[in-house]
């Protein structure tokens, strides 16, 4: 038995090991160094949590008022704030990222997505209406949404706490009950969140956590008591998890990869699109499923920017989450950077020129054990290469120059995917065409990656089916009823 701490389940109100013994390895990638261990479950810790969640549909749960529910939701945002510098810490720690950025970005939108959804579900009624049946007959015809059941959260490493409360919150606020299965390689905060949970008294078997890899998602997703199931990841992983899962006819929300691209045109706010594109290509690393890889600019300032993105790119510094100079964070594993070192080879050989990057930084200290590559621009590739068509998840762009708005659209759409895009024009008809016009769930206009938690989110394409956000997300964990009664 190591003497690392462990990140043990949490299935029915109690923290567990798996059954078996199993547990892994749970690696800081800003320093290479292993410093925990998770338990790894599999069908019978899913077959636990599935059969918790079942029976706490039935029980306090839903005893509740729909008050009572939002209001413990309420005390659960209280709990996540009361520990945001050990939410932040966990988070950097597991992903790597900055300190800081895990402060402004990922922890305060934690508490924010129990309290929205919370005060969004007050919104959520029923429709009605009145049938005449002739001779003085009338019917009345109604509808009420009922808790879709056990919903199955399955979220991935990059915003491990953002994306599994942004699931979470609005299942339960709805009245299911849930079992979610983070990343294996980033357990912490899902464990910290079940401890919230259990701080602020909410019913056993109501939230669930269980660890582990494959083995425990493919038994998530083909398990009889789970109803639903909302999944961020790769597309390749949803596909798979669509065919396990079709045979019980399970509700799906899917939010995929993307291969998305930015359009500056002449005329936009120079300095802000270089900014923005910035953002949009590096932030977390480039691990980001909104992140852009395809960057096309308009000719005529073409040169000019690629400029002004390399000498940006180059003066991205690496280093420790902790640090407050760090400005890059490093890629989540070993075997990741071997995927995103492969695709920088990749496209050599499909014969792109390096404008910076396309390595491994020198780094000194714990950082030098880290998962570090150097942010990374390239270009002269065409279209239909494996680079241009291929998500990456790294700090990387290939940058292309268009002529017309016309070509800029095609080449926007010339892809399998349709996540989102960005637009950079001073132009507002230009801004309201191109953007009607590009394939993509979500497309920004002079700026990247601004949410509002009501408006929907999800891709079209490999991107995903179905929206979340919103009563988009409410709606996902309910089964529309009608009732209908003769007068």
């Amino acid at each position: 038995m190591s003497d690392l701490p462990l990140f043990r389940h949490y299935i029915d109100g109690s923290f567990t090991p798996s059954r078996s013994g199993q547990r892994a390895p749970v690696v800081a990638p800003a320093t290479g160094q292993v410093y925990a261990e998770v338990a790894l479950g599999g069908a019978p810790e899913i077959d636990a949590a599935a059969r918790a969640a079942k029976a706490a549909l039935s029980g306090p749960w839903a005893s509740m008022s729909p008050e009572q529910r939002w209001a413990l939701l309420d005390r659960v945002a209280d709990g996540i704030e009361a520990r945001a510098q050990a939410f932040a810490q966990a988070e950097s720690r597991d992903t790597g990222k900055p300190l800081s950025l895990s402060r402004a970005v990922d922890v305060p939108r934690a508490p924010a997505n129990f309290r929205n959804y919370a005060r969004l579900a007050r919104g959520i009624g029923g429709d009605a209406w009145e049938q005449h049946l002739g001779e003085g007959a009338r019917a009345l015809h109604y509808t009420r949404h009922r808790p879709v059941g056990v919903v199955g959260v399955i979220v991935p490493w990059n915003l491990p706490l953002l994306l599994l409360t942004w699931k979470v919150a609005p299942a339960l606020a709805m009245g299911n009950t849930v079992v979610a299965k983070p990343s294996e390689e980033t357990p912490a905060t899902a464990t910290l969140l079940a401890e919230v949970f259990a701080e602020v008294g909410v019913p056993p078997g109501v939230f669930n956590v269980v660890h582990g890899a494959a083995a425990a998602g493919e038994a998530l997703v083909t398990h009889p008591d789970v109803a639903a199931i909302t999944f961020t990841g790769s597309t390749a992983t949803g596909q798979r998890i669509q065919a396990a899962s079709a045979p019980g006819l399970r509700k799906l929300s899917f939010e995929l990869g993307g291969k998305n691209p930015a359009l500056i045109f002449d005329d936009a706010d120079f300095d802000a699109a270089v900014d923005g594109t910035v953002r949009s290509v590096f932030t977390n690393c480039g691990q980001v499923c909104l992140c852009s890889e395809r960057v096309y600019v308009q000719a005529s300032i073409y040169e000019r920017f690629v400029e002004a993105l390399v000498a940006r790119a180059r003066a991205l510094r690496p280093g420790l989450p902790e640090d407050p100079a760090t400005q890059l964070g490093p890629l989540i594993s070993e075997a990741h950077r071997r995927k995103v070192l492969g695709a920088y080879e990749r496209a050599r050989a499909e014969g792109a020129r390096v404008l910076c990057g396309g390595g491994v930084p020198t780094l000194s200290g714990p950082a030098a054990g880290g998962t570090f590559v150097e942010p990374t621009v390239i270009a002269g590739l065409s279209d239909a290469s494996d680079t241009q068509q291929q998500e990456i998840f790294g700090p990387v762009c290939h940058v292309a120059p268009f002529s017309t708005e016309a070509e800029a659209l095609q080449r926007a759409n010339d892809t399998r995917y349709g996540l989102c895009a960005a637009v950079w024009t001073r132009d507002l008809s230009r801004a309201h065409r191109v953007a009607a016009s590009i394939e993509a769930g979500i497309v920004w206009v002079n700026t990247w990656n601004l949410r509002e938690l009501r408006a929907p989110f999800g891709g079209v394409k490999l991107s995903g089916s179905g929206r979340e956000g919103g009563l988009w997300s409410l709606k996902f964990g309910t089964e529309t009823q009608a009732i209908s009664i003769r007068l």
